[in-house]
C-alpha cells in the first residue's frame, strides 16, 4: 500500500513539473514578446536612435551603447511591419543603411523634427455622426511644447466647395462696378457654390470652417478611432508609423508604409496628398 501510494505520490509530483515547466516557457515566451513591442511612441524613437536596450533599458550620453550602430543595425528591421507585406524590403534595406551611416548618421528628435500625427476622429454635426480627420505637430510653448491642430479634413465640409474652373462657368461680368455690383443678386441667387467668385489662388480654410463650426455648438467631438504618425524626418524619404495590436514579437507601434522622396516637389506632393489637397 505505502508502495502504491509513493508510486502515485511521484506520478502526480511528475506531472506538476512538467506543467510549471510549461507554464515558465510560456512565461518566458510572453515576457519576451512584450518585450518585443513596441508600446509607445517614445519608445519607437528611443529603438530608432539606439538609446535603450532589447530589454527597454534606457541608454543615456554617457553609455557605451548610446546610439550603438550595432545596436541599431538589430532593432531597425523589427521596428517595420513585416506582416502585411507593404515595405518594400530592398527600400528598408537602404533606409536603415542610410539612417545608420557610421559618418553620418541619422537620429530622430522628438520636438524638432518635420513629423504630425493623423487623428482618425468621429464627431457629431447637427446631431448626425460623421468622420473628420485631425492633422496634429508639435509646437514650441514658452519652456515646453504643446500639440496643435495644424489642419483638417471633414468629407461633410469639402462636399460644400467645388469651385467651377472651366470657360462656361458663373462669373461677374467685368463692366458690374457700372451697375454698382447689382449683378451679384442674380449671381449668389440659388448657388451653392460661390466659391466661383473668388480669386484662382483661392483655398478653402476647413481649419477655420472647423473651429467656426465647433464654436457655434453644430460640431461635437465623440472619440478617437485611430491615430498613425507621418514623418518627414529623414532626407530622401518619407515613412508612417501604426500600432499593430496583434499576438507575436512584431507589434506596437512599426513602421507601416516606406516611400523614397527623390526631391523637395515629391515631398509636397506627398504632404499635399496626406492633407487631402491633391
Amino acid at each position: 500500500m505505502r508502495i502504491l501510494l509513493a508510486f502515485i505520490l511521484g506520478i502526480c509530483t511528475m506531472q506538476s513539473s512538467v506543467g510549471q515547466g510549461r507554464l515558465t516557457d510560456d512565461m518566458r515566451e510572453t515576457q519576451e514578446q512584450l518585450n518585443a513591442s513596441t508600446k509607445q511612441i517614445n519608445q519607437f524613437f528611443r529603438r530608432f536612435n539606439g538609446e535603450e536596450d532589447k530589454n527597454g533599458k534606457r541608454y543615456y550620453e554617457t553609455d557605451k551603447q548610446y546610439h550603438s550602430t550595432n545596436l541599431r543595425n538589430q532593432y531597425m528591421p523589427v521596428l517595420f511591419d513585416t506582416q502585411t507585406g507593404q515595405i518594400d524590403r530592398k527600400l528598408a534595406e537602404k533606409f536603415i543603411s542610410t539612417i545608420t551611416d557610421k559618418k553620418s548618421p541619422v537620429f530622430l528628435d522628438f520636438h524638432q523634427d518635420d513629423w504630425l500625427a493623423e487623428v482618425n476622429t468621429t464627431f457629431t454635426y447637427k446631431g448626425k455622426k460623421v468622420p473628420g480627420t485631425l492633422y496634429m505637430r508639435l509646437q514650441q510653448q514658452g519652456q515646453g511644447y504643446e500639440w496643435i491642430i495644424d489642419n483638417v479634413s471633414f468629407d461633410v465640409f469639402s462636399s460644400k466647395f467645388d469651385k467651377d474652373t472651366t470657360e462656361s462657368k458663373k462669373f461677374l461680368h467685368p463692366m458690374s462696378h457700372e451697375l454698382e455690383f447689382m449683378t451679384l443678386r442674380k449671381a449668389f441667387a440659388d448657388n451653392q457654390h460661390n466659391e466661383q467668385f473668388t480669386g484662382k489662388d483661392f483655398e478653402t480654410d476647413y481649419l477655420s470652417i472647423f473651429l467656426y463650426e465647433m464654436n457655434m455648438g453644430n460640431l461635437k467631438f465623440v472619440t478617437v478611432k485611430n491615430v498613425s504618425f507621418h514623418f518627414f524626418s529623414v532626407e530622401g524619404y518619407y515613412f508612417s508609423l501604426a500600432n499593430f495590436n496583434r499576438s507575436g514579437y512584431n507589434s506596437g507601434w512599426l513602421i507601416s508604409s516606406l516611400v523614397a522622396l527623390a526631391n523637395e516637389d515629391e515631398k509636397q506632393q506627398m504632404k499635399n496628398y496626406l492633407y487631402g489637397k491633391n
